[in-house]
C-alpha cells in the first residue's frame, strides 16, 4: 500500500488491518511522502500484530509503490496472495478472514469495492467467466492476485496509472490482468468473484476532497489512462468507440457523482487515450489525479 502521507485515513486503515494480520501475512506501508511520519505510524503498530509489518519508500506513483511493496516484502510465503489496498481504504472486521477464505486456494479474485455503502463496480455472479467486459469490475483495490503471475508479467506497468510521469493516469490495474490473461488464458475461467458478505474493501468517492477544476482535470486524466488501455490491448471496436462516447453521459449516471459538464473532460481524455495523444494544454498534475 503506497502513500503520500495522509496520516488520518492511513492511521485509520491500520488500526482495521494491523489486528487482522495472521501469522505470515504482511502489510507493507511504501511511503512517497511525509517520511519520518510514516516511519513512525507503522512502528507504532508493531506490537498490535502477529503479522509482519515492512516500512519502504518509492518515487511517487502508485504503481510504483506496489511494485516496491512486493520487491521489499519480508515474509516468508513464498507464493502469497497480494492486495493493493489505497491509504484510503478500509477494512471491516473480519474482512481479511473473508477475503482469505474466497481466495486461498485461487490465484485471482475480484473482491467488491464499497463507497457509502454501495458496491462502486457490481461484481459478476460466481462462475462467471473473465472477459473484455467484466474485466472492467476490478479495480486495484479489489484485486486479489497470487505473486507469481504478478512477478510474471513485470507487475505493474510504471509509465501508467495514477500519479505516473505521463498522461496516461490510471487503467494500470486492467491493464495489468490482461496481460496475465495473455499468458494464462485458463484463468479466465478460473476467475473468483468474491460473495461471501465481508468480503469488500472500503473505499472513498472518486471526488471526494476535490475542486470543480481538479475533477475534471482527474476526469480528463483517467480517462485517458483507461482509453489507452483500450486502444493497447484487443478490444473489440464498438467497445473502444462506446467507451468514449459514454463519457459525454457521465454527469446522467454513476450515483449523481459527476456535474452534466463533466462529460466534456471524460469525453476529451477517453479520446486522447484511444488514439494515444494529448490534444492540446497541459497535462493533469499527477499529485491531483492521485
Amino acid at each position: 500500500m503506497s502513500t503520500l502521507g495522509r496520516l488520518s485515513s492511513l492511521t485509520t486503515l491500520m488500526n482495521a488491518v494491523v489486528p487482522q494480520l495472521d501469522e505470515g501475512d504482511e502489510l507493507v506501508i511504501v511511503a512517497q511522502g511525509e517520511f519520518e511520519a510514516v516511519y513512525d505510524l507503522v512502528r507504532s503498530h508493531e506490537t498490535q500484530t502477529v503479522g509482519t509489518l515492512t516500512f519502504t519508500t518509492s518515487e511517487r506513483g502508485a504503481s510504483r509503490g506496489r511494485n516496491a511493496g512486493v520487491r521489499n516484502r519480508r515474509a516468508p510465503a513464498t507464493d502469497p496472495l497480494v492486495m493493493f489496498p489505497n491509504d484510503t481504504s478500509w477494512f471491516a472486521e473480519g474482512s481479511l478472514e473473508a477475503i482469505r477464505r474466497t481466495a486461498s486456494v485461487h490465484d485471482l479474485a475480484g473482491v467488491p469495492v464499497l463507497v457509502e455503502g454501495a458496491p462502486r463496480f457490481v461484481l459478476p455472479h460466481p462462475g462467471t467467466p473473465l472477459d473484455a467486459r467484466n474485466v472492467w469490475s476490478v479495480i486495484e483495490m479489489g484485486l486479489v492476485i497470487r505473486l507469481s503471475l504478478l512477478e510474471a508479467v513485470g507487475g505493474f506497468d510504471e509509465a501508467i496509472g495514477t500519479g505516473a510521469d505521463s498522461p496516461w493516469q490510471a487503467g494500470e490495474g486492467t491493464d495489468l490482468i490482461l496481460r496475465v490473461l495473455k499468458q494464462n488464458p485458463t484463468l479466465a475461467d478460473e476467475m473468483v468473484w468474491a460473495t461471501h458478505p465481508l468480503a469488500y474493501v472500503g473505499g472513498v468517492g472518486e471526488r471526494t476532497g476535490l475542486s470543480r477544476s481538479e475533477r475534471r482535470w482527474k476526469l480528463r486524466a483517467y480517462g485517458r489512462g483507461v482509453g489507452r488501455v483500450y486502444r493497447v490491448h484487443p478490444f473489440p471496436i464498438w467497445q473502444r468507440l462506446g467507451f468514449v462516447a459514454a463519457g459525454l453521459l457521465i454527469g446522467f449516471r454513476r450515483r449523481a457523482e459527476y456535474g452534466v459538464m463533466d462529460g466534456g473532460p471524460a469525453f476529451l481524455g477517453r479520446l486522447e487515450g484511444l488514439i494515444g495523444r494529448t490534444l492540446g494544454g497541459r497535462h493533469p498534475d499527477a499529485a491531483v489525479a492521485r
